[in-house]
């Protein structure tokens, strides 16, 4: 039987990773603070830089990571070098020639105007934020050190805690306004990330974009999210430059309380007002498919919500 150490499996994306590799009869080390949802635990503090104890793991996933969006220079911001990138340099000298897939992030590829059909060679660098940089850090000790990388982008699923928490909350008297014109995003089902964390322990080293199979209308697929939590609310738009002005003037405030996130910061503006198409082939080629939609999902959802009367 194989073993697959998951880091992070008490998280989002760990989780469901170790549920799937449960699923696929591996047996599972949730290697993390807290215990995962299945298998054994072995504890490990990511920001403490010390190797973990792998557990005898044929292949190690690392799903482990700090998440968020804090202010330059502030504890915070060290808090998640900490963890993105202490930790990987921890996790790379316990993993030795083992077999490692490192989760990364589309946020590690430099910003653009437009950016439709990503392919993994588009460069990387000028993140705007501290998660973009520790991120594309991290990474870049991975595929040194001859990981799979796999790059994600706005990964949803039943149980996020960031993504769709953050866009119910911004509704405000059933309206929510999006910066710029409707674009077109790649976004990525937890399902589909986990799938491909299995099946990228078998992977040529290097790194591999990882999306739904076609990408979504920014404004329709965000009514969906809307309609699947019984939310009813329209969508409207703001001009993208007010955005973007209102994000400086909140990160400067929030310089003031180093501790707290801004209410709204550049690189959330740019997620939503920039398309973003990932190009999958490359992960394709390796006979991956992605099998999820945000339909799914909405369906889902609509399938747990009680009905009325």
């Amino acid at each position: 039987m194989t073993t697959i150490a998951v880091t992070g499996a008490s998280g989002f994306c760990g989780s469901h990773v170790a549920r799937a590799a449960a699923a696929q009869g591996a047996e599972v080390v949730c290697v993390g603070r807290r215990p995962g949802p299945v298998g054994r635990h072995v504890h490990w503090d990511a920001a403490l830089g010390r190797p973990p104890d792998l557990g005898g793991a044929d292949t190690v996933v690392h799903c482990a990571a700090a998440v968020g969006d804090p202010v330059p220079g502030s504890p915070r911001e060290a808090a998640m070098r900490a963890v993105n990138v202490a930790g990987t340099a921890a996790l790379l000298r316990a993993a030795a020639d083992r077999p490692l897939v490192w989760v990364s992030s589309a946020s590690v590829y430099a910003p653009g105007p437009e950016r439709a059909r990503l392919r993994e060679e588009h460069p990387v660098g000028a993140q705007l934020n501290a998660y973009g940089r520790t991120k594309a850090e991290g990474e870049a000790l991975a595929l040194s050190a001859g990981a799979v990388v796999l790059r994600p982008r706005a990964v949803y699923g039943v149980g996020d805690p960031h993504l769709v928490p953050r866009l119910l909350g911004r509704v405000r008297r059933g309206l929510l306004l999006l910066p710029g014109r409707d674009v077109q995003l790649s976004l990525t089902a937890v399902e589909n990330l986990a799938d491909a964390c299995l099946a990228a322990a078998g992977w040529p080293a290097g790194a591999y974009n990882i999306a739904d199979p076609v990408p979504y209308s920014r404004d329709e697929a965000v009514r969906t999210v809307l309609a699947a939590h019984g939310v009813h609310a329209r969508v409207g738009h703001l001009p993208a430059a007010f955005a973007r002005a209102a994000a400086t003037a909140a990160e400067r405030l929030a310089r003031r309380r180093p501790l707290a996130e801004p209410p709204l910061t550049r690189y959330a503006v740019a997620q939503l007002a920039r398309g973003v198409v990932l190009d999958v082939t490359r992960a394709r080629r390796q006979g991956w498919t992605a099998q999820r939609t945000l339909t799914d999902y909405a369906q889902d959802l609509g399938q747990d919500r009680p009905r009325a009367g």
